[in-house]
């Protein structure tokens, strides 16, 4: 009797979990059709000469991977993505842990606060390039006005080739500063108060709880904060898009720029997709170290 009862049991759970598993077909095929098959598109395209419109085109092997190394700016490009990608996730981790440290205190408006800091995140890229724009340009823009009305030369900030990479990060980190910030809210909600309990009882200061007790907890925080960001900011486009276009000269140009001026300016679409399967490689590459070092670091905290 409990044999057959257990084999009915079996049976039903049998097919429950295919009609589990078959819920998961609709949502298989559509990351096959939008990301798998693109992706193997992109692979095979990188060894083509196609012009992204013809419908003919021919293999020519490895030559874009080849031409890649021989760009004349390819250096100076990798060198601003890296600074979009770096300096934006470090810059974005200390500003959201510290906000988050200090709305952490419960003072009075503290709300408020927390809702000013998130509100630029709702807004995309794309338009909030072009708000920094308005205020930035040379002719118009707030900041020569007020520059003018203090008797001062105003500067064409979004002509400084380097100063204006670093510009960009800034803006970047405006905008997405509040992200990091719920996050490390969240980690900070989630460590006992008896942890700082205890230590003010031993007498430790503010400053050796928060490097004794509380960035040791936060590192599941870090980790995801900090990978999370620098994938995001590795392949910055829309801000650079409205803010400079990649100029001036292609001083501010990311790989993501680049990797669209190649394919509609120049209908390079063989070369652009060549471009982007070394970026897609390096995002991975510099992620996937982040990560594992970031984890080690859990481990031995």
């Amino acid at each position: 009797m409990q044999t057959a009862v257990k084999r009915r049991r079996k049976n039903s759970y049998g097919t429950v979990g295919w009609t589990i598993n078959l819920m998961y077909v609709p949502l298989l095929m559509l990351i096959g059709f939008f990301i798998v098959y693109p992706f193997i598109q992109g692979i095979r395209i990188s060894f083509t000469d196609w012009n992204g419109y013809s419908q003919t085109y021919r293999y020519i092997g490895m030559q874009n991977y080849r031409r890649l190394f021989q760009e004349r700016y390819m250096l100076n490009t990798i060198r601003n993505t890296f600074i979009y990608g770096f300096g934006s996730a470090i810059l974005q981790n200390i500003c959201g842990l510290s906000f988050a440290i200090m709305l952490e205190k419960r003072l009075r408006g503290s709300s408020i606060c927390r809702t000013v800091i998130y509100l630029p995140t709702m807004i995309s890229g794309l338009i909030m390039g072009y708000i920094w724009y308005f205020m930035l340009r040379y002719n118009g823009g707030a900041v020569s006005v007020l520059v003018k009305a203090l008797g001062l030369k105003p500067v064409n900030l979004l002509q400084l080739g380097t100063r204006t990479v670093w510009i960009i990060t800034f803006v970047n980190v405006f905008q997405s500063s509040g992200t990091s910030m719920m996050f490390y809210q969240a980690g900070l909600q989630n460590i006992p108060a008896q942890y700082y309990e205890a230590s003010e009882i031993d007498g430790a200061t503010s400053q050796q709880q928060f490097w004794r007790i509380m960035l040791p907890l936060l590192v599941p925080s870090i980790t995801f904060n900090f990978v999370l960001n620098l994938i995001g900011s590795l392949k910055l486009f829309d801000m650079i898009k409205s803010l400079t276009n990649g100029g001036p000269a292609g001083t501010t140009e990311s790989l993501s720029t680049m990797m669209y001026r190649l394919y509609f300016a120049k209908e390079q679409a063989g070369y652009a997709a060549a471009l982007g399967n070394v970026m897609f490689l390096m995002i991975v590459f510099f992620s996937v170290i982040a990560l594992v070092y970031l984890r080690n670091k859990e481990v031995e905290l």
